[in-house]
């Protein structure tokens, strides 16, 4: 391993194996739910509840201390293989049952496939943590959420084109399939050395947030996390709307926006990795979040050339590049500040507080681009870069961890 380039190391590619089965069962209860819902005729409203099924994600640091405490088969290792195989028996389960006869126990079923996703999650993200160097958390990071975006396109655009072929019983019956060889994975990666603390299972719940509570700049820390891409979050809710008011068609959008898009953000997620191998965690994070804000502002330029498939193209490869770029530098930032003795419950807590932007963005967003029109919201969205920069500037990533 150490003779191979940082980027073929097995740590690293191991990153990505993980990102993978990270990534499956998130459409299971997303994308493809939704589809399955409505071939079975449930009406409107009950499938926008389905939305609701992403709690777990959100709340995952409540349970998260739990599984810093060690199994048989060893702390990381142990836990993960239990959601994993919790994971299996799910989406087998949920398979017998059809939504049109039988909603409340589908439901229940698709909770628990949540419940498990989530909870794999958390025990990945420490996984990572602590078999990663400080230097190689950004490309890790980077690898990890290619990955993910691999699983989700396994399971949200794999599992539609299947469900035109076969039933959505025996689509659901595949995805439990295809997470079946990461258990063996599981069984055969090594487990990273434990920490030399013994605590009883209230220490385990308190003491992973008393050690952040008493952590210089903590609330800086927590306010970082949470703003660093709100302005992203924000201009991201509202791009379709928008692009489809200047005039482009949705062929426009789902060729130009959504592929270029994604090749794009993938080449950010790298590059930010890369860049994290080299350049110190305060710098780059400052670099990325201000290319994320020019790249916000960009989009103010399409009022006046609109609507130019070529300025779109511009526009959306430069704004997910340097998304890309940000998030990757985000997530590994965030690992970096785990406690190693911590990492399952304080990078779940990061990870939680991360997301909370998405979540009070999404609502008012509408309201914001209808109030003061599309040239001041964008604009708006890109001063709400401003403090997160601003608070590392007066902290520093170093202070921080």
């Amino acid at each position: 391993d150490s003779s191979l380039p940082i980027f073929l190391s097995w740590r690293i590619l191991l990153s990505g194996l993980m990102g993978i089965v990270s990534g499956i069962p998130l459409m299971l209860t997303g994308g493809l739910l939704q589809a399955y819902l409505k071939e079975e005729g449930i009406d409107l409203s009950t499938i926008g509840l389905v939305s609701l099924l992403g709690l777990p994600y959100t709340l995952k640091f409540l349970w998260a201390p739990l599984l810093d405490r060690p199994l048989p088969l060893g702390r990381r290792k142990g836990w993960l293989f239990v959601f994993q195989i919790g994971l299996i028996v799910s989406i087998l389960t949920f398979s017998i049952f059809r939504p049109g006869s039988s909603l409340r126990a589908s439901m229940l079923c698709a909770l628990s496939i949540s419940f498990f996703s989530a909870s794999q999650d958390i025990v990945i993200d420490a996984y990572r943590r602590e078999t990663l160097k400080d230097r190689e958390l950004g490309l890790g990071s980077s690898y990890y959420i290619y990955g993910y975006r691999l699983g989700m396109l396994i399971s949200g655009a794999g599992g539609l084109i299947l469900a035109d072929r076969i039933d959505f019983g025996n689509v659901y019956l595949l995805m439990a399939l295809c997470i079946l060889p990461f258990t063996i994975l599981t069984l055969l990666v090594k487990e990273p050395e434990p920490p030399k603390l013994s605590l009883s299972m209230k220490e385990s719940f308190l003491s992973p947030f008393k050690e952040l509570w008493e952590r210089e700049g903590i609330i800086s820390l927590g306010l970082f996390v949470i703003t660093y891409k709100i302005g992203d979050n924000l201009a991201a809710n509202m791009t379709i709307p928008y692009l489809l008011q200047l005039g482009f068609s949705k062929t426009d959008i789902g060729v130009l926006a959504k592929f270029i898009g994604f090749w794009a953000t993938l080449l950010g997620t790298f590059l930010g990795g890369l860049i994290l191998l080299k350049v110190e965690y305060r710098r780059a994070l400052i670099s990325f979040g201000i290319l994320q804000a020019i790249s916000t502002l960009f989009f103010t330029l399409l009022l006046f050339t609109q609507p130019s498939k070529v300025a779109l193209s511009l526009v959306i490869g430069f704004e997910n590049l340097s998304s890309g770029m940000g998030t990757s530098g985000l997530a590994a930032f965030m690992a970096k500040a785990t406690d190693r003795r911590f990492t399952a419950t304080q990078y779940a807590l990061f990870s939680s507080l991360m997301g909370i932007p998405r979540v009070i963005t999404s609502s008012p967003a509408g309201y914001m681009a209808e109030m003061l029109g599309w040239g001041k919201f964008f604009l708006l969205s890109t001063l709400l870069a401003i403090p997160g920069l601003v608070l590392l500037f007066l902290r520093g990533s170093r202070r921080w961890t």
